[in-house]
């Protein structure tokens, strides 16, 4: 069982769960075409922010394989949520989880998402204790693929044509870290 001593602290950031309170900050992107191009969902009305709001705000706790742990991000400075984190607990037999992340393209380029998310590998593989995380992304998507790569983790597959997404074939890349890749790193 994973249950994080919220907030969680970094240089820049505060890691905590998601209240009902974030709709409006969550929709500021999640409404927004740049942010949807490489998700499975399009850009989202402020209902269906709110539904997936919804979910996320009873998702901070994981006990079972198949939960997820969400995450809202926000600036240590200004409280401004900024992203948003997943952590996947896909088995409990063969350790293994898969971590995502969605942040404000207002807030891209300036090293959050690899702050935030490392904080969210320690999680898994140090509070979680998970022998393999892993991490996927739409072919076409080279910001998360960047991402994914700084972090450590290492590109495994390049599934072509792998999904149909909003009506369209979609490569999918697959990136993933060891327990021991994690230790190695630090």
């Amino acid at each position: 069982m994973l249950r994080p001593d919220y907030p969680i602290t970094t240089e820049r950031l505060i890691l905590r769960p998601f209240t009902s309170a974030d709709l409006d900050s969550l929709n500021s992107f999640q409404s927004r075409a740049d942010v949807a191009r490489y998700l499975y969902w399009g850009p989202r009305s402020r209902a269906e922010s709110a539904a997936a709001l919804a979910k996320r705000v009873h998702s901070s706790t994981l006990r079972d394989e198949g939960q997820l742990l969400a995450v809202a991000v926000e600036l240590a400075t200004t409280s401004q949520l900024i992203g948003d984190l997943n952590l996947e607990y896909l088995s409990s037999e063969h350790r293994c989880g898969e971590i995502g992340f969605v942040f404000h393209p207002d807030f891209h380029g300036q090293g959050y998402a690899a702050e935030a998310a490392t904080e969210l590998l320690r999680l898994g593989f140090e509070d979680l204790g998970l022998h393999r995380i892993i991490g996927r992304c739409d072919g076409r998507n080279t910001a998360s693929a960047s991402l994914m790569e700084r972090l450590g983790m290492r590109k495994e597959a390049h599934l072509r044509e792998n999904e149909i997404v909003k009506g369209e074939w979609t490569d999918e890349l697959v990136f993933a870290m060891l327990e021991g890749e994690w230790k190695a790193r630090k």
